[in-house]
C-alpha cells in the first residue's frame, strides 16, 4: 500500500466521479455492485488498486481512451486483489454506465470495450433513449484438466462426494479468458450448503493443474425462477469472498454445459444462470451459445443493469 500511497499524494486533491450499478438485474440493491470511473485519466495502476479496495466492491471499472482504432475506449478491470483481463459484469455494467452517461450514444448497437485481453464487443437493445440489455462477446472457450478424485473435489467445496458424483458430470476448468474450476453437484440445495475449503482447494488444483483462483458451484435442478442452472461463485484468489454475479465464469458454464449435453444445441442460445441468492442478492445472467455444427462458434453472456447511485472518491 506504500507504493499507492506515495502515488495519490503525487495527484492529491483530485475528484474521480463514479457510477454505482447494480449488474445483472432489473431491481435496485440486487445483482453485483459495481463502480464505474468515468475518466481514469493519470491514474496509475496501484491508485487503482487501491480505489477498488476502497470501494469493497468485487470489482471497479477504470475508463481511459481508445489505445488502438478497432476499439471505441478503454478500460481496465480491478478486483480488491488483482487487475483482471476480462470479466463479465464490469463490461455489461460499464456499458449500461456509459449509455446511461451519454457517451454511448442512444440507439447504438455495438460498442467495443479494448480489456487486457484485446477488442471485447458488446451489443445493446435500447428501449427508446435508454439501454435495456447487453450482450457481451467472449473468446470461445479452452477446456483444462478434468479433476479425476471425486472425494478431493468435494472436500474442496464442502460437499458430499455423491452430490458430484450423481450428476455425472465432470469437475473441469474452463476459460473463455479467464478460468474457473466447475463442480456441479446434484441440488441447489447442495449448492447453498457448499462451504468451501481452501486449503483443499488449492490442494486439489495443484495435484489436477488448475488454476487455484476460483470455483464456480453449480446444480442443474430445476426451480421456480425459470433458471437453466443455480450457481454460487468463490474467487479467493481474486480477493473475492463470493461473488453475487459473474459474467466471466457464465460464458465458460454455458459452454460446459452444451459440451457435454446437459444443454441440447436447440436451447445453447437461451441459458440463464441464476446466482447471488445465498448472498441475497439475486442475479439473472443470460448466456448464448452458437454453434457451427457441433462445435462452439460464439459465447456471449449478457442481462440488465440498473444505476443505484453517483459519487466522487477524493484522492
Amino acid at each position: 500500500m506504500g507504493h499507492a500511497q506515495g502515488a495519490v499524494g503525487s495527484i492529491m486533491g483530485r475528484r474521480c466521479r463514479y457510477l454505482h450499478l447494480d449488474v445483472f438485474t432489473r431491481e435496485k440493491f440486487g445483482g453485483n455492485q459495481l463502480a464505474v470511473f468515468t475518466d481514469a485519466r493519470g491514474l496509475t495502476a496501484p491508485i487503482m488498486q487501491a480505489m477498488t479496495r476502497e470501494m469493497s466492491f468485487s470489482e471497479c471499472t477504470f475508463i481511459l481512451p481508445a489505445e488502438r482504432p478497432d476499439t471505441d475506449i478503454r478500460m481496465r478491470i480491478f478486483t480488491p486483489g488483482r487487475e483482471m483481463p476480462m470479466a463479465g459484469h464490469p463490461t455489461v455494467g460499464s456499458a449500461f454506465a456509459l449509455a446511461l452517461d451519454g457517451v454511448i450514444p442512444a440507439g447504438r448497437r455495438r460498442w467495443t470495450f479494448g480489456l487486457n485481453i484485446g477488442p471485447t464487443p458488446v451489443d445493446l437493445d435500447w428501449d427508446g433513449g435508454r439501454p435495456a440489455f447487453a450482450w457481451m462477446t467472449q473468446q470461445r472457450p479452452v477446456f483444462g484438466n478434468a479433476v479425476d478424485g471425486v472425494e478431493e473435489a468435494a472436500r474442496a467445496i464442502g460437499a458430499e462426494a455423491g452430490a458430484i458424483r450423481s450428476t455425472g458430470l465432470p469437475v473441469q476448468e474452463v476459460s473463455c479468458g479467464v478460468p474457473f474450476v466447475l463442480f456441479p453437484v446434484a441440488s441447489r440445495a447442495d449448492v447453498d450448503a457448499a462451504a468451501p475449503d481452501l486449503d483443499a482447494f488449492r490442494r486439489l488444483c495443484r495435484r489436477a493443474g488448475l488454476d487455484d483462483h476460483a470455483m464456480f458451484v453449480f446444480s442443474l435442478e430445476p426451480g421456480g425462477d425459470g433458471a437453466t442452472v443455480y450457481s454460487r461463485m468463490f474467487a479467493p484468489g481474486l480477493g473475492v469472498a463470493e461473488d453475487p454475479a459473474t459474467g466471466a465464469a457464465s460464458g465458460p458454464l454455458g459452454c460446459y454445459l452444451v459440451k457435454y449435453g446437459a444443454v441440447p444445441p436447440e436451447r445453447a442460445g437461451s441459458i440463464l444462470s441464476v446466482q447471488g441468492v445465498k448472498m441475497g442478492r439475486p442475479s439473472r445472467i443470460h448466456v448464448a451459445i452458437g454453434l457451427d455444427g457441433a462445435a462452439i462458434a460464439t459465447v456471449q453472456v449478457g442481462g440488465e443493469a440498473v444505476l443505484a447511485g453517483e459519487g466522487e472518491l477524493f484522492l
